[in-house]
């Protein structure tokens, strides 16, 4: 089995939606392994987006994920989880994502598109250690 980083962003949770993103995530047949409420503090932020320092949006994505609480999650599935997880979660655009997935059903903007899953076998790796490093 193979193990991924699910987050439910600020604007999830605010939302009342975490329940219903696990819920998703287990019909499909993932496992939740071990699951955080927490707010994130701007370093743990800056560590999981150090992707995305120095765009435009990079100060706005770290405000937007540090206002309020968000579910850290790790699932488990086949080889192939994270993909199985980025399908499930739709288009990172919800105008773009299709109708059953979770953005396409529940997203209304790209800046707050409600759900993160990592998008590489190794990017789940470094997540999972950033976040829960017992399972790194």
């Amino acid at each position: 089995m193979n193990r991924t980083l699910v987050i439910c962003k600020p604007d999830a949770v605010e939302r009342g939606l975490s329940g219903e993103i696990i819920a998703r995530l287990e019909r499909k047949g993932m496992r939740l392994v071990a699951a955080e409420l927490r707010v994130l503090d701007r370093d743990t932020a800056a560590s999981h987006y150090a992707e995305h320092e120095g765009k435009g949006f990079y100060e706005d994505l770290l405000s937007f994920i540090t206002r309020s609480p968000v579910m850290v999650m790790v699932v488990e599935g086949p080889d192939d989880t994270w993909q199985v997880v980025r399908t499930l979660m739709g288009a990172t655009n919800p105008a773009a994502a299709a109708p059953g997935t979770i953005r396409g059903d529940l997203a209304i903007e790209t800046t707050e598109n409600l759900v993160h899953g990592s998008d590489s076998a190794d990017s789940a790796r470094r997540e999972i250690s950033l976040f829960f490093p017992d399972l790194g």
